[in-house]
């Protein structure tokens, strides 16, 4: 990674080059892009109900532990294993707080699909938060904030190659062409929340990807898991979801993990 830095008379500025493309670094950005989209594929089978999806996937800060521990060699104190252990057992309460199990149309074959589905992507998904800080550590290093951006871009391209590639041997573009004529807004609507759905999809991404860059891959997963009983409260003012008992003590228990990895 190229940089050159002085102190011109209007100041200090920076002038920073694009990191080289070597080898191991493009098939970095390869497998981490189709890790990406497998793990993208993985999600989007929605046969289970939000509760259970929540419960599934809060799986995913031991695998957050795990990784990072095993891969990138992240301390893991007493406060770590601490917070982990509450936010998960918030999601479990998020996961319990579910007034019907599955969904009328959807099999028994199709439920433990998506049960196992769900599990796996959650552990896809903190693979690759792991293995981009590994990138981070051994080809890219954190020198300069822009190398986020870098990853962000070339990792987000060869995810979206493996995913286009999926979709036309699927035949998906037809069915999509079907589907929004279908779709209860209409086909601008459908097309909207295409475009907002790529635009908030890669602002995660990014964000998650900069907080890796700046802490840990354990963070990641912390921060990531409050989004659960945040998105609950989100349904309750803008959908008029019902509040229980269960989502309010789930919130809680999620600021006091948050206050305890902190504190850490």
């Amino acid at each position: 990674m190229g940089r050159c830095c002085r102190v011109a008379s209007n100041g200090f500025f920076c002038k920073t080059s694009p990191s080289p493309l070597t080898i191991k670094l493009t098939l970095s950005y390869i497998v981490l892009g189709f890790i990406t989209a497998a793990d993208n594929l993985m999600f989007a089978y929605a046969y289970l109900p939000a509760s259970t999806a929540s419960l599934c996937t809060s799986s995913a800060l031991a695998f957050s532990a795990l990784f990072g521990y095993v891969l990138v060699k992240n301390k893991i104190n007493s406060f770590t294993i601490n917070a982990i252990v509450i936010i998960t057992a918030a999601m479990v309460i998020i996961g319990l707080d579910s007034s019907s199990d599955r969904y009328g149309n959807v099999t028994d074959s199709q439920y433990i699909f998506g049960f196992v589905w769900d599990i796996m992507g959650a552990a896809l998904h903190r693979l690759i938060f792991t293995l981009s800080e590994l990138v981070f550590m051994k080809l890219l290093g954190r020198r300069s904030f822009h190398v986020v951006l870098e990853q962000q871009v070339m990792v987000s391209f060869f995810a979206f190659v493996f995913t286009t590639i999926g979709m036309i041997m699927d035949n998906d573009f037809q069915g999509m062409s079907s589907e929004a004529r279908s779709f209860e807004g209409g086909k601008v609507s459908y097309i909207m929340v295409l475009i907002w759905g790529a635009i908030t999809f890669q602002l995660r991404v990014l964000g998650g990807t900069a907080v890796l860059f700046l802490s840990s891959t354990v963070l990641v997963g912390v921060l990531n898991a409050g989004r659960v009983p945040i998105t609950s409260i989100a349904a309750v003012i803008l959908l008029k979801d019902p509040m229980s008992g269960f989502k309010i003590l789930s919130l809680v228990i999620t600021f006091w993990g948050f206050a305890s990895y902190i504190y850490g």
